[in-house]
């Protein structure tokens, strides 16, 4: 149940992030679909093999990108539609959200390590 949810949210993030960014309405069972196989990478590599999140992040962009490219040009749109809409679910906003909290309490050892993995 635990991956279900996982595709089926990750993949309306991605579609809601379509209709946010005003893509072809003819696109956005694709983009939907390219940004769920990317977060799903993610996920199993993460949860399921618990591979570090930089390298799960790594893996899962690497796959989104080659789904991106592929879809462009089976659908013939420009590949920035499927790359933008598709990266959403992976952006760390949490973890963001933990490093600017961590810099206001003044951690600023777990601060910068937080803030490096937010990059990485």
């Amino acid at each position: 149940m635990f991956w279900i949810f996982n595709f089926i949210f990750s993949f309306l993030a991605s579609l809601f992030f379509c209709v946010i960014f005003d893509a072809p309405r003819k696109l956005y069972f694709a983009c939907g679909f390219v940004g769920a196989c990317g977060w799903m990478v993610y996920t199993v590599l993460f949860n399921g093999f618990e591979l570090h999140t930089i390298y799960s992040s790594f893996f899962g962009s690497l796959a989104l990108g080659l789904l991106s490219h592929y879809m462009a040009r089976r659908k013939k749109e420009p590949v920035i539609i499927f790359m933008v809409t598709g990266i959403i679910p992976l952006v760390p906003g949490g973890l963001a959200y933990d490093a600017t909290k961590n810099l206001v309490l003044l951690h600023f050892g777990k601060a910068i390590n937080t803030m490096l993995e937010v990059t990485l």
